[in-house]
This record gives C-alpha cells, structure tokens and sequence, in this order.
C-alpha cells in the first residue's frame, strides 16, 4: 500500500477503535446502573438499562459494518488484519456483554418492589467490581494492543468464577430459611450467573487481544473455577 493509503487506512482503523471504547464504556455503565438498581429497587433505572440497550446494538452493529468495509476496500494482511477481525470480535462479546446487563435489569423488574437483600449485597458486589475490571481492562489493553495486561485478564477469570460458586451455594441456602420469598432468590440466581457470563466475555476480549498481538491466542486451558453445577454445592455448610 502506498504512503497515502496506509494512513488512510490507519485512520479508519483508529475510528473503529474509538468505537470499541464507546462500546465497552456503555457496557460498563449498563453493568453499573443494573446492579444499583437491584441495590436500590429502582424499577426506573432498569427500564431505563433496558433501553439502553438498542443503542448498544446499533453500535456494535455499525462497528461490525465498518470493519468488514474496511477489509473489503484495503485488503489487509497480518497483523492489520488480525486487528480488524479482532475488532468484529469484541464487539460482539460486548454487546453480549450489554445484554447480559439488560437481562439484569429484567430481574430487577421481576423482584420489584424488592431490592437486593443485604446478606448478599457485599458479595454480589465485589463481583460486580471484579467483572466491571475485567470489562475495562480488557477494553484497554485492546486500545494499547497489550498483551500482558489482557493476559492478566485471561488469568483473573477463575476468580469470578470462584466468588459465583459461593455466592450461588449462599443463594441455594437461603431458600430453605423462607426470610427472602424464594422467587427473589430464584432471580438473584440468574443475577449471578450473569455478572459470572459478562466476564467470560471479558476474558474473551483479552484472548482476541493476545492473538492480535501474538497471532496466536493463549495455548493453555482457560482458568475456571466455577463449581455451582456440582451437586456438592448444595450442601449445606458445616
């Protein structure tokens, strides 16, 4: 490609890019207002979350359109390449992303006009903020095309896990007690294994990121330590 061209093309590059940020800070925020509003049984913030959600779409949607554009008219190769379809990828995971958000604040609705009850808003919490890092540190590292810091992400993956493994087993334990309608808990499940699923999709934004920068994605087996499928969990603690 000529000088004229290359520059052409990095700056449509650096365009999707910018969009990839917008992207994944409107992720973050959805993650954030959905949980306040189950914190704070706020039924108008999570129909509010609910709509945010086609904005999502439709910006993930015109990332997609325009990296595949861009493929067609510059024909790039290698690492340019790599970029582009790492681009397409992480769209889609934060869009999943944002949805996941939206089928919290579904929840929301559903418990309404019950909040989040105390014993589990500490934990909820802190994997909120664990996947909420996740989200960031994935999307920068794709900005700074940093394959450590996305490494990071790829290895802290087993932590969400493991916190969605207790918190599940405190959940499954409360149903037996009748202090929160079963229903509630019932929903705080899925609340749960949501936030756990939005950083599944972080961790596969750090894996586009260390192929883009690598041209292979990480060899080793992806670090989980989620147990709430094994029937041992549902005992109760001694």
């Amino acid at each position: 490609m000529t000088d004229h061209i290359v520059q052409a093309f990095d700056t449509e590059l650096e365009a999707i890019t910018q969009q990839i940020s917008e992207l994944g800070q409107l992720a973050e925020r959805q993650l954030t207002d959905a949980v306040w509003a189950l914190r704070h049984a706020s039924k108008e913030l999570a129909e509010s979350v609910k709509a945010q959600d086609t904005q999502m779409d439709r910006l993930a949607a015109r990332i997609e359109e325009e990296a595949i554009s861009l493929i067609a008219r510059r024909q790039p190769l290698a690492v340019d390449l790599r970029h582009v379809m790492a681009a397409i990828r992480i769209a889609a995971n934060l869009e999943r992303a944002g949805d996941l958000a939206s089928n919290i604040a579904k929840r929301v609705i559903a418990m309404a006009p019950h909040k989040l009850p105390d014993a589990f808003a500490e934990p909820l919490q802190r994997m909120v903020d664990l996947a909420l890092l996740q989200l960031h540190d994935a999307g920068e590292s794709f900005a700074k095309r940093d394959a450590q810091q996305a490494q990071g992400v790829w290895e802290h993956d087993a932590t969400i896990d493991a916190l969605h493994t207790l918190l599940f087993q405190d959940i499954v334990e409360a149903m037996t007690d009748d202090q929160v309608p079963a229903l509630d808990l019932a929903h705080l499940l899925f609340v749960i294994k949501n936030i756990e699923r939005i950083g599944d999709h972080a961790t596969n934004i750090a894996e586009n990121v260390v192929y883009l920068v690598s041209g292979a994605a990480p060899t080793q087996d992806r670090p989980k330590q989620d147990e709430s499928s094994s029937l041992a969990q549902l005992s109760p603690k001694r």
